[in-house]
């Protein structure tokens, strides 16, 4: 391998440096630092509200920080946006998406807008849904598919031009086992290939299974990074995350709620 080879497998996939967000009085995200290795599964976990949705948004591009850098694949995304967004696939947590289309419709359109010739656009449409387990709902509108039928048809979407990495929201939220299990299928697949997959989950059975690293973010701040062992310690990476957010919440003054109504 020669030297540009091996320097460019040393570029991680994303580099986070003092990333901060306010909204109002709020500090959503608070000087995070994270670096994703190429060929990563990467999980970011947190509690409700503690800005990983945020974050996420920042990394894909469709927020922009107040302060700190991004850097996908060495690529400034400030500066050199548009190259920085070739190189991602999104998929958020709140699917909005163009409902009454077909699915091929909507696989052609998320083509399009990446530049894709057509008969690419129409070859890799009928690649991703055999993937996906679509052919069959290609001809239908997506306001007619199940919730995990969209997410397969989404992440389809994001995956239309290659990306280098994935950002993914949530992905098995509202998913049944079997799409769950299509979808980790395609994924192991990517990243095994040299792709890198950061994913937002609160399933910590699943990331601690899936992922090769991953990061607890409470409060808008890392408080743990680095390899599920790393991280989990002693103990699982359910009770590591419960300890870092603060345990469980305080239920003493519910007494009431065990007297039943009439």
């Amino acid at each position: 391998m020669d030297k540009a080879a091996a320097d460019d497998t040393d570029v991680p996939a994303l580099s986070l440096r003092n990333v901060t967000k306010t909204f109002g009085e709020l500090r959503a995200v608070d000087g995070v630092d994270l670096t994703v290795p190429a060929g990563s599964f990467y999980g970011l976990v947190g509690p409700n509200g503690a800005g990983k949705t945020t974050t996420l948004s920042i990394i894909a591009g469709l927020l922009r920080s107040d302060a700190g850098t991004v850097e996908i694949n060495g690529v400034d995304a400030a500066r050199q946006s548009r190259v920085a967004k070739k190189m991602i696939g999104v998929l958020p947590d709140r699917l909005r998406t163009f409902d009454r289309l077909t699915g091929r419709q909507l696989l052609s359109y998320y083509g399009a807008l990446r530049g894709l010739p057509a008969p690419v656009v129409e070859s890799r449409a009928a690649d991703l849904a055999r993937a996906f387990d679509l052919v069959d709902a290609l001809g239908r509108p997506v306001s007619d598919y199940s919730a995990g039928m969209t997410k397969k048809v989404m992440l389809a979407g994001a995956m239309i031009h290659s990306p280098r990495l994935l950002v993914l929201d949530e992905p098995f939220e509202a998913v049944d086992p079997v799409s769950s299990a299509v979808i980790l299928d395609i994924l192991r697949a990517y990243v095994d290939h040299g792709g890198t997959v950061i994913l937002s989950s609160h399933g910590m059975e699943l990331v601690e299974r899936v992922c090769s690293r991953v990061a607890v973010i409470v409060s808008g701040q890392v408080l743990a990074e680095g390899t599920i062992d790393e991280v989990r310690g002693e103990s699982t990476l359910e009770q590591r995350f419960l300890e870092l957010s603060g345990g469980l919440g305080d239920v003493e003054g519910l007494e009431w709620l065990h007297t039943f109504s009439a």
